[in-house]
C-alpha cells in the first residue's frame, strides 16, 4: 500500500486528479485500494465501505498531520467522494480564519485569481501551498463552499500565554456568545496525551488546555452556524489531528448541537491501529 501511493506522490497532483477522474468515468475508483480500521469494532473495511457507512452524517471531520502529503490525499479522497455521490457539500477550514471569508468566497466564485489567492493563504498559513493546493483548486473546479473555521491568531496567542481570563471585553466580543473556556480533569488529561510535545510547567499547561479549548469550541461554533444556514450541506472539516480527535472540536459540535459526526483519522506513530480506541476516532486510514 505504501509503495502504491509512494509512487503517486512523485507524480504532480493534477496528473494523478486527471486520472482519478478518468478512472471514475471508465466506473473505477482511484482510492479503491486505501482501507480503513472501523474503530468500534476493529474490522478492516474497505475506503468505499467507509464513505458508505458515513454519507448521512453532517459533519466528517478528517485530521492530518499538517506537512504530510498522504494526509491531504486522504482528505481530498474523502470529498471527491462526497461530491461524486453528488451530495451538496461545504470544506472547513483550520487553514483560514474567519476574517477571510470573503476571499474565499472569492476565490470559490472565480472572481480572485490564483496568484492573490496564494498570497491570502499565506496570510493565514504558514506552511507551503502545495501541500493544500489541489484542495483549494478542486474546491474552485467544483464551486464547492470553503469556510473558514480559525479564530484571531493574536486571540488564541495571548490565551496561552496568559489564560482566559485575560482576554478584554473587546476580545470577548469577538468570540461566540457564552464561551467560558473552563477545563476540566478530563479535557486536561485528553490535552496531555494528544499534545504531549507542548507541556511545561502546570501553570502554562493550563493555559494552553484554555487556548485549545477555545480554539476547538470556536471552530465548532463556526461548523453549527454555517451549517444552520445551509441545513442541506454536508461539511468535511480538514484539521489537525490535536483538534480533530474526538475528544478534541467533534466533542465540542456535539456539545452544542445534535449535528451527526464522524472523525476520520489518518494512521501515524502517535495513533496507530493497536492504540487507537472509539474515544479517538470512528475509523483509522491504515497503509
Amino acid at each position: 500500500m505504501r509503495k502504491s501511493w509512494s509512487v503517486l506522490s512523485a507524480v504532480p497532483q493534477r496528473i494523478v486528479s486527471a486520472l482519478c477522474f478518468m478512472l471514475l468515468f471508465l466506473g473505477g475508483d482511484c482510492y479503491a485500494e486505501r482501507q480503513a480500521l472501523r474503530v468500534s469494532d476493529g474490522k478492516i473495511i474497505s475506503f468505499n465501505r467507509m464513505m458508505e457507512e458515513i454519507k448521512g452524517s453532517r459533519v466528517v471531520v478528517v485530521g492530518e498531520n499538517h506537512d504530510n502529503v498522504g494526509h491531504h490525499q486522504i482528505q481530498q479522497a474523502v470529498i471527491d467522494a462526497f461530491h461524486q455521490a453528488e451530495k451538496p457539500l461545504a470544506i472547513g477550514l483550520e487553514m483560514f480564519r474567519t476574517g477571510f471569508q470573503p476571499m474565499l468566497d472569492r476565490w470559490v466564485a472565480g472572481t480572485l485569481d490564483e496568484a492573490a489567492f496564494i498570497r491570502v493563504y499565506g496570510e493565514n498559513w504558514g506552511l507551503p501551498w502545495p501541500l493544500y493546493s489541489e484542495i483549494f483548486l478542486y474546491a474552485r473546479n467544483h464551486k464547492i463552499p470553503l469556510v473558514g473555521l480559525n479564530l484571531e491568531q493574536n486571540i488564541a496567542a495571548k490565551v496561552a500565554r496568559q489564560g482566559f481570563a485575560s482576554l478584554t471585553p473587546k476580545e470577548l466580543a469577538k468570540l461566540p456568545p457564552g464561551i467560558t473556556c473552563s477545563v476540566d480533569p478530563v479535557y486536561m488529561s485528553f490535552i496531555k496525551r494528544s499534545f504531549s510535545t507542548h507541556l511545561k510547567d502546570e501553570k502554562s499547561f493550563v493555559r494552553f488546555c484554555e487556548a485549545q479549548k477555545l480554539w476547538n469550541m470556536y471552530m465548532a461554533s463556526q461548523v453549527i452556524n454555517h451549517l444552520k444556514r445551509h441545513p442541506q450541506q454536508t461539511m468535511v472539516v480538514i484539521a489537525g489531528a490535536g483538534h480533530a480527535l474526538k475528544g478534541g472540536m467533534p466533542a465540542e459540535i456535539g456539545h452544542a448541537s445534535r449535528l451527526s459526526c464522524k472523525v476520520i483519522l489518518p494512521e501515524f506513530s502517535e495513533l496507530t491501529r493497536k492504540s487507537v480506541t472509539v474515544d479517538d476516532a470512528d475509523y483509522l486510514i491504515i497503509e
